[in-house]
């Protein structure tokens, strides 16, 4: 293997240090979006970027943007990054590996005299993880013109809403008025993330690179029957709404699982009952469902079965229900050509990492609607994401970063941009 060209205990400095922003126990973090924790983490990637010899700012959706000019500032850019906020109980590396690798990679160039044919951007954007108001991918799709109308009357589990919480973090949502995305701004979208599942580890392969990302659909469900006291109230005259959750609950697993061997996933990660209390018949209960495929039309039609399921167990128990949906995104597949580029100069570098499909979403599945994207992924210990005891090991950090650099250095160099 040829020697690496990035430095790579810079890049795990970097990481170490933006990891005790938020620490939780001895190896988690917790950064939510919009969070003091998260403007201490901005501000301090802020910092690093302008180290690196780019220009650093804030965009009214939050998102922090470095800057390196190229020769050619009208060209469209090449945009590199993810996310630095995190789960509640997450780990060190999903998200901030794609934007500090972005970061190294750039700073490599410069400190190489590279002089780039158009700009390139370093984007780490807010609120990846949709964690803290339900929704994620809110900066991504600010900078794209894609928001939605209550995206600011969101609220997170204290009452605080988005916009409440922007203007805290230092950003006006006014300011979202006189902002338009200019379509073509950006020629490519490139992502390195750790896997956050196995299939790597099984393969015992350090990196990978991404085929495309599952379509996620996000809903929740809130099913409402009548409290009585448990003690009290027949079996047979009941109208409990966890009970009927339950077995929705079930029947999603089931239905998921239900052709071997395919990549269809379905979570309920939330859930809240009231009036919560030990003897009384649940009156209402409100849950998440998280359903995923790469194939659109196997996802559109298990959406369906698992809706007549919701109608049939609300009929079985005499509840009534409300479904809102959250976030529904088709499957996105990543640019031949950037997947090209990135075996090329893998190749280079002595390996040839598989192709696999992504089941998380990341900033790349809103780029992909505005421009092709690519996507790097690291070897993760057990699959373990969202989690304190993620671990990705520096050795397979630095082989995905060295191909980010390379890959970018023969986009803005070799190819001279993206003016045809």
């Amino acid at each position: 293997m040829p020697p690496i060209q990035i430095n790579a205990e810079r890049l795990g400095q970097h990481i170490h240090d933006l990891a005790q922003i938020g620490k939780i126990g001895e190896t988690g973090v917790c950064r939510l979006a919009l969070s003091k924790e998260d403007r201490a983490g901005v501000e301090l990637v802020k910092s690093w970027m302008e180290e690196a010899g780019m220009e650093a700012y804030i965009d009214p959706f939050a998102n922090l943007v470095g800057v390196w000019r190229g020769s050619d500032p009208g060209a469209p850019v090449l945009m590199l990054g993810s996310h630095v906020d995190s789960q509640p109980y997450g780990g060190r590396f999903d998200g901030a590996i794609g934007v500090l690798g972005a970061i190294e990679a750039v700073q490599t160039m410069v400190e190489q005299g590279v002089i780039p044919a158009c700009n390139v951007e370093v984007v780490a954007f807010c609120d990846e993880e949709g964690s803290r108001f339900n929704k994620g991918l809110f900066g991504v799709r600010g900078m794209t013109g894609k928001l939605e109308a209550d995206e600011l009357e969101r609220t997170d589990k204290n009452g605080v809403t988005r916009r409440e919480a922007l203007l805290e973090f230092g950003c006006d949502p006014a300011d979202f008025e006189g902002y338009t995305f200019q379509e073509g701004r950006v020629g490519a979208f490139l992502e390195l993330h750790i896997e956050q599942g196995p299939v790597l580890e099984s393969l015992d392969e350090p990196i990978g690179i991404v085929s495309g990302i599952s379509g996620p659909l996000w809903l929740t469900v809130e099913m409402t029957g009548f409290a009585g006291h448990a003690g009290s109230v027949p079996m047979s005259m009941r109208h409990d709404a966890l009970l009927g959750s339950a077995k929705i609950i079930v029947a999603l697993n089931e239905l998921v699982r239900r052709e071997p061997g395919v990549p269809t996933v379905g979570t309920v990660g939330s859930l809240t009952v009231f009036p919560d209390s030990r003897n009384i018949i649940p009156e209402k209960v409100s849950f998440t469902i998280d359903l995923r495929d790469i194939d659109i039309c196997r996802r559109n039609a298990l959406e369906a079965e698992l809706l007549s399921v919701i109608e049939n167990v609300a009929c079985e128990h005499g509840l009534t229900y409300t479904i809102r949906e959250d976030t529904n995104s088709d499957p996105r597949y990543c640019a031949n050509w950037i997947k090209a580029a990135l075996h090329k100069e893998a190749g280079l570098m002595g390996m040839k990492p598989p192709e696999l499909m992504s089941g998380p979403f990341h900033d790349s599945l809103t780029m992909s609607y505005v421009c092709d994207y690519g996507m790097i992924f690291v070897r993760c210990l057990e699959g373990i994401s969202h989690n304190p005891k993620e671990y990705a090991s520096p050795e397979d950090i630095t082989l995905g970063t060295e191909l980010l650099y390379r890959t970018a250095r023969q986009i803005v160099v070799e190819k001279g941009g993206f003016r045809t």
